[in-house]
């Protein structure tokens, strides 16, 4: 006697949607653009500093000429430097600014939203307005000269003095322009931290500097870290404000790599040795990547 099964029910629709091939045909037309709008330009950029790219269109292939050419070039080590002191200069005042807002914001009962907007509101502007605005703010008839000459201080010179002046002009600057971004990521650390290990430290007597310094601060290094990280690579690509306030100067104290890597592109059209000093960028900022999460371990164990 033969025993007939009833057939299976064909899956449906619904079903047949949760297959992953389903999500990877979604998504692959969108990956497909991330990879050629994001890695291929970049690979070109690579295989373009060891080329004589010009404006024509015509090129050789010249090997590592151009990467001799760079690092026997005095330029690019006054632009090197130029760019290390400047984040030396951002990346410590924004952090310490973020983390400021970010804890008082963490302690607002009320308003909380209104106050975040508020301080967020720089990182949406343009980095072009911002520096028009601050240009007019730092000269020598500006506003503050104007207070600092009120009370026999002024004025000074912040956008054609020295370089140590220049620069921590441009960062304060940067700082007021991005600190925002920053501080949303600290705020949402701190939320983060668990309410009991505060509450037992305010039961231990321990003061509000003191949960700051031995609670807050070590739960918050990861991401601190991360915020470290990002604003060195902002540093490092810094070029908006410098274009806008100081064109390099004076006297290129203000004269970073991406500003060179620009006056290559795009006033002597020499492309392959834009796209070198590009390269080398890019590895700089990796190392320095590297060597900051080599620290982050090491304290953590």
């Amino acid at each position: 006697m033969t025993v007939h099964r009833p057939a299976a029910p064909r899956p449906s629709w619904r079903q047949r949607a949760r297959d992953p091939g389903w999500g990877l045909l979604f998504v692959l037309p969108m990956l497909v653009l991330f990879v050629i709008f994001r890695y291929v330009p970049s690979l070109g950029a690579v295989g373009m500093s060891f080329t004589d790219y010009r404006l024509s269109g015509e090129f050789t292939f010249i090997g590592a000429e151009n990467y001799e050419r760079l690092f026997s070039d005095d330029l690019f080590v006054d632009s090197l430097r130029v760019t290390l002191l400047y984040a030396l200069i951002y990346v410590p005042l924004t952090l310490v600014v973020s983390l400021a807002t970010a804890t008082m914001l963490h302690h607002v009962v009320r308003g909380r939203g209104l106050f975040r907007g508020l301080l967020f509101l720089p990182y949406v502007t343009s980095f072009v307005m911002a520096g028009i605005i601050w240009t007019w703010i730092y000269q020598s008839d500006g506003l503050i000269n104007g207070l600092l000459e009120r009370v026999g201080l002024g004025p000074a010179p912040f956008l054609t003095g020295n370089q140590a002046m220049v620069l921590g002009s441009l960062a304060v600057v940067s700082v007021w322009k991005s600190f925002g971004y920053s501080m949303l990521i600290l705020l949402a650390g701190l939320k983060n931290i668990p309410g009991d290990v505060m509450e037992a430290a305010t039961l231990d007597g321990a003061g509000a500097w003191g949960k700051f310094r031995r609670i807050t601060l070590p739960l918050l290094k990861p991401v601190v870290f991360f915020v470290v990280v990002i604003e060195t690579i902002a540093a490092f690509q810094v070029f908006d404000t410098i274009y806008v306030m100081t064109g390099g100067g004076p006297a290129r104290a203000s004269y970073g790599l991406v500003y060179m890597l620009y006056d290559q592109g795009f006033r002597f059209f020499d492309f392959g040795y834009a796209a070198t000093i590009g390269v080398v960028l890019f590895f700089v900022v990796f190392l320095i990547s590297l060597v900051q999460r080599y620290v982050l371990d090491r304290e953590n164990t």
